[in-house]
C-alpha cells in the first residue's frame, strides 16, 4: 500500500539541511499545513538551524481522535509514523546525527511524535511536544530508554482536544523511559502555541 503522506512534498525552513549544525523535524497539527509551523519557527527565531516540515495528506495525519483505539486510526497512523521515520532518515542522510536532531510537533503532530518516541525510543537532541500525548485509550508501559533526552511537554488545562490528564500521563511515561521531561500546564483558552512554549522550544534547540 502506498503512503499518501510521503506523496506530499515536505517543506524546509532555516539553513540548508546539508551542512547544518543541527536540524529539527517539525510536524503540524490536524487541519493545518507546514505554514502554521513555519510561523511558529519565525517566533522561535533560530534561522541557523535547518528545519524539515512534512505535510500530511488532506492536512490530517490520521482520521480519528488520538484517544480512540489505535486500529480506528489505521492505516493512516502507521503511514504517518513511517513518514516521521523517513524524514528523520533524510536528515541523517544529510549529515546531521541524531544527537543534533530535534523533534517539534503541535497538536496532532505532537501526538504523532509522542507515539513515535514511545514506540521506537532512542536519544535525539530533544523533543518539544506542544499540546499532545501518546496515541490510544489505554495507559502505556515503558518500552526502552530515551537516555536522558530533554523533552518539553506543554498543554492547556482547558484544551478541548488533548485532555491534560493524557498530557501528564505522557510526561510520566517519558520520564519512566529516562527522558528529562519539563512539563507545563497553561491556562490558554485557545488551541495554540503560546509565548512561553516558544521560549521553551528556543531553549531546547539552542542547547
Amino acid at each position: 500500500m502506498s503512503n499518501p503522506h510521503l506523496d506530499q512534498q515536505p517543506e524546509t525552513a532555516g539553513a540548508p539541511l546539508a551542512g547544518a549544525r543541527a536540524a529539527a523535524l517539525v510536524v503540524h497539527g490536524r487541519g493545518q499545513t507546514p505554514d502554521y509551523m513555519k510561523a511558529v519557527l519565525d517566533r522561535v527565531a533560530l534561522p541557523e538551524l535547518a528545519y524539515l516540515l512534512p505535510s500530511a495528506a488532506d492536512n490530517t495525519w490520521y482520521p480519528q481522535s488520538f484517544l480512540q483505539p489505535v486500529e480506528q486510526n489505521q492505516p493512516r497512523l502507521d503511514q504517518a509514523l513511517e513518514t516521521v521515520a523517513v524524514m528523520l532518515g533524510r536528515i541523517a542522510g544529510a549529515g546531521v546525527p541524531p544527537e543534533r536532531t530535534f523533534l517539534v510537533g503541535f497538536s496532532q503532530g505532537a501526538c504523532l511524535l509522542a507515539e513515535f518516541l514511545v514506540r521506537d525510543p532512542r536519544r535525539y537532541g530533544g523533543a518539544a511536544i506542544l499540546t499532545g500525548g501518546y496515541v490510544g485509550p489505554d495507559r502505556r508501559s515503558p518500552n526502552g530508554s530515551l537516555d536522558h533526552m530533554p523533552v518539553f511537554l506543554g498543554t492547556s488545562r482547558h484544551d478541548e482536544w488533548v485532555p491534560p490528564a493524557r498530557a501528564e500521563e505522557t510526561a510520566e511515561l517519558l520520564r519512566a523511559m529516562s527522558a528529562d521531561v519539563t512539563f507545563r500546564v497553561y491556562d490558554d483558552r485557545e488551541h495554540l502555541v503560546n509565548d512561553d512554549e516558544v521560549a521553551q522550544v528556543r531553549r531546547l534547540l539552542s542547547a
